[in-house]
Order: structure tokens, then sequence, then C-alpha cells
């Protein structure tokens, strides 16, 4: 099902639909303008952009933003001031970032297709991805995420992460530098093997966050740690 088809299946049945818009944020992508009642956002990731807080955002009309903010105000939870000011800094460069981000993840995908070590590259704006028209019809970019799987499995992967040179070895994404880790390990641990398959989740898959840095500097040090 379409996005655009969700948020219209909410709206004829009653429900309240809500999108998680983190990886596209609004500049690549903007629900409300398909129909989703509430957006949420880890603004720790792409909002942010510099890896320094924690937060998260949610938008939408002023009735369902009320009903958010109501469990919030009981449960407590509010951004400090400093918080807020790295937040609204963050904001000011978001559309350079994601234009940087998001041609530099291409070029890069690109690249590794490429290479005879690598088995199969997971980006939206390679035309073999499954829903390479799709994501050019709804969005305004293809996103600063990719992920890769090697023709060495598991332990091609290791040697990977250890050998890159440029990339920090983390979890997060959307911040400045460059983040390259194994979900497998790190944030699908917590799932079956039987339960990551079924997402697409095997134990070789590399996903990395593209950061900031030179997108030739990048291709270089990836090339050479799969050499």
């Amino acid at each position: 099902m379409a996005l655009p088809e969700v948020a219209r299946f909410a709206k004829a049945h009653g429900l309240i639909s809500i999108i998680d818009n983190t990886l596209a944020t609004p500049i690549l992508f903007r629900p409300a303008e398909h129909g989703f009642d509430l957006i949420v956002h880890s603004a720790t990731k792409y909002l942010n952009g510099h890896s320094d807080i924690v937060a998260g955002a949610v938008a939408g009309s002023a009735k369902h933003v009320a009903l958010v903010k109501h469990k919030v105000d009981h449960f407590g939870g509010s951004l400090d001031p400093h918080a807020c000011f790295l937040l609204h800094r963050g904001l000011k460069t978001l559309a350079l970032r994601m234009r940087h981000q998001c041609a530099s993840a291409l070029e890069i995908a690109t690249a590794l297709a490429r290479l005879p070590a690598v088995k199969r590259v997971h980006h939206a704006g390679l035309p073999d991805h499954r829903d390479h028209a799709r994501a050019k019809q709804l969005l305004g970019g293809l996103g600063g995420m990719l992920a890769f799987e090697l023709e060495a499995g598991v332990a091609g992967a290791t040697r990977f992460l250890e050998r890159m040179r440029l990339p920090a070895h983390a979890p997060s994404l959307g911040g400045p530098e460059t983040l390259a880790t194994r979900p497998a390990t790190t944030s699908h641990a917590g799932l079956s093997p039987e339960a990551r398959a079924r997402q697409g989740i095997t134990d070789d898959l590399i996903r990395i966050s593209i950061g900031l840095e030179a997108t030739e500097d990048l291709i270089e040090d990836f090339t050479a740690a799969l050499s």
C-alpha cells in the first residue's frame, strides 16, 4: 500500500494516521500534503544534524497535537533551553545538509554497486531497487542512507568495518559524520534471526549513514576497505 493510500484508508475509517518522517525529513517528504494527521521525527537525527542532542518532535493540526501534548505534560517530557537552541541551529542548515547527503549517498551507492566484492546495494536511487519508481514519485530526494551486502558474507562485513578509516562504527544516523554499522548486531540485535530475515536484514548487511565528508574521500576509503 502506498503512503497516500494509508492516509486515505485512515480517514475513511475514522483513524488517526501517524508517520515517522525522520529519514526523509520535511525536505524530502511532507506527509501533511498527502493527508497524514501526525508526523513524528527523531529530532536527534537529521533535524538537528550535529549529533549533540536527544530530542523528538511531532507536527500536525492543533487538535491532534493537543492530544499528544496532554500526554507529554503528564509524563514531564520537555527539552531544556540549550537543546532547543541547538535544534534551532541545526534546522537552519537542514536543506543544505540533505542535498549534499542525498547526492553523496547516491554517488557512493553507484560506486559500490560496481565493486566485485559487493553482492547487493540497497538505495532507492538505484534503478534496480524495487521501490525506485515510487520513491522518485513521492520524494524530493532519495535519502542519505544506504546499505549493502558482501560476497564474503559476515566475515567480509567484519573486515570492512575494521578496515574503514573515515566513518565511525556506530548505529545512529543523520549527523555530520558518516556512520557504519551492522544492524544484526546493533539496532536489530533484539530481534530473532527469523524476524530480521523477514525484514531483509541479513547478518552481513552493512548500513551506512552518509555524512558531510567529501564524497570522493568516502568512495576511496570504502574501496580500499573492500580491496
